[in-house]
């Protein structure tokens, strides 16, 4: 995992990468413009309690100002650490899929589409998938359940050899 800290919502950060330690997960999300976020992202607040039953502190994070979160958050009572201002430098350094808005309607910066990164006790990834559309996205309980086989089975990271 490259090295990241995330400004949440309301102060604090919380950080990614190879000194950390603890499992973790991070949700990058499309922004405040996108409605499909808000579905996944009510699913991710559901399953909060499974995720953080096993060990996983869970949080999401977008392109969009700490306002625009700050506003999501109180809308819909996301549970999870909120995240905000995610750099399109560190979008591509997390190697996401970076687009830019179609209108002003949309939003006024380039925004990140989706991706999940699960970060092991080690600080390594253990599980990813990145999208270059709304629409495909990992199924979260199939993640938890996975992150459980993961963790009572140490399986380890599978499918280095895919990478660069």
């Amino acid at each position: 995992m490259p090295p990241l800290t995330v400004p949440l919502v309301g102060g604090g950060t919380r950080s990614f990468g190879p000194d950390e330690t603890g499992w973790a997960m991070l949700v990058v999300y499309r922004g405040r413009h996108c409605p499909r976020c808000k579905t996944y992202l009510g699913r991710l607040n559901g399953l909060l309690d499974g995720f953080e039953g096993r060990g996983v502190t869970v949080t999401a994070t977008s392109a969009d100002p700490e306002d625009r979160a700050q506003e999501d958050r109180l809308e819909f009572g996301w549970r999870f650490g909120l995240g905000h201002s995610l750099a399109e430098d560190d979008m591509r350094a997390l190697g996401l899929y970076v687009s830019d808005p179609r209108s002003e309607a949309e939003t006024d910066r380039p925004f990140a589409e989706p991706g999940v990164f699960v970060v092991n006790a080690e600080g390594l990834v253990h599980v990813l998938c990145v999208s270059n559309a709304a629409a495909a996205r990992p199924d979260l309980e199939a993640l938890l359940d996975g992150i459980a086989g993961i963790q009572d089975r140490t399986l380890p990271i599978r499918g280095l050899r895919g990478l660069g």
